[in-house]
């Protein structure tokens, strides 16, 4: 892959692989050590984080679809080694977090994938992608379970950062992109552990 074309994108737009099909069957102890490879990776390459969990979950049934699919993200990678995440000093230590979904991106059992990302001053720090537990039936519903997702996450972070002594006195912004996800979010009564809690989260 020394001499491959680079490109854009980790994953193909709309790809969705499945366990199922007529493909070529591959060897098993390449791919997951290729794959095996490519989570090291995602310690430092959050971008890559979505597609490597996707070809995470065919280590026991790969094929040449799914080597196709971990061929482009070296092919991304080739592209992109110059990119990274830079730290530098900055006054306002502010946590922010971003919350996604896919709806029925898996095609096996349509569960939706979440994902989220915290920034705290200049770069990112905390990531995560994996598949959701249930079965969404909307959008809206897959969305919502990855804001909550995100909002759990924040709860803990925060109280780590309080232990540091970094003490998050505003609320922390969690950033979602679907309005009905918002809307529901905003609405619902939440068992928050103690009365200031829902005054730390911010959904929008």
């Amino acid at each position: 892959m020394k001499n491959c074309k680079a490109t854009s994108t980790p994953v193909a737009i709309g790809e969705k692989l499945s366990s199922q099909g007529d493909f070529e069957k591959v060897s098993e102890s390449t791919y997951r050590s290729l794959v095996g490879c490519l989570l090291y990776l995602t310690a430092t390459r959050p971008d890559i984080m979505f597609a490597v969990s996707l070809l995470s979950r065919f280590m026991h049934c790969c094929n040449e679809k799914h080597f196709q699919t971990a061929k482009r993200v070296l092919r991304y990678i080739k592209g992109t080694k110059s990119c990274g995440m830079l730290f530098r000093k900055v006054e306002n230590m502010k946590l922010i977090g971003y919350a996604d979904s896919d709806w029925t991106g898996t095609i096996d059992d349509m569960k939706s994938t979440l994902g989220y990302l915290f920034t705290l001053g200049s770069a990112i720090f905390c990531w995560s992608s994996k598949k959701q537990t249930i079965v969404a039936q909307s959008t809206a519903e897959a969305e919502y379970v990855a804001a909550a997702g995100a909002i759990n996450q924040a709860i803990w972070l925060r109280k780590i950062m309080a232990d540091l002594n970094q003490h998050q006195k505003e609320a922390t912004k969690i950033n979602c992109d679907n309005q009905s996800a918002v809307a529901i979010a905003k609405k619902s009564s939440v068992p928050w552990e103690n009365e200031t809690l829902q005054d730390q989260i911010s959904l929008c």
